[in-house]
């Protein structure tokens, strides 16, 4: 299942993600089981989460933060050095109203 997003969709989400703090935090032993579904109750109570990836390389980061949206089932909207944010619809009650596309 892939999200797909409109670029007015993207720039909404942006903008309410701006003033979040990062949620949770990816360590030295990368992205296992548990942090995947601990992104996937964030996500589901959430729906929009920042969350921190350690890492020296820049490619690195940007594969694991790949890895780890493919796993939780979610878009990436935006990712700025070490934080990503992630965005994907509650399965029960929806927070967020997204712009029509």
């Amino acid at each position: 299942m892939s999200i797909a997003l409109t670029n007015a969709q993207i720039r909404f989400l942006r903008g309410q993600a701006h003033d979040l703090k990062a949620m949770l935090q990816v360590g030295g032993k990368g992205i296992t089981d548990a942090l995947v579904a601990e992104v996937a109750l964030a996500l589901e109570h959430h729906e929009l989460i920042k969350v921190k990836v350690g890492g020296a390389d820049r490619e690195d980061r940007d594969a694991m933060i790949d890895h780890l949206a493919a796993r939780a089932e979610a878009a990436l909207v935006q990712r700025i050095g070490h934080i990503a944010v992630l965005y994907r619809p509650s399965k029960d009650k929806r927070h967020i109203v997204l712009p029509r596309a």
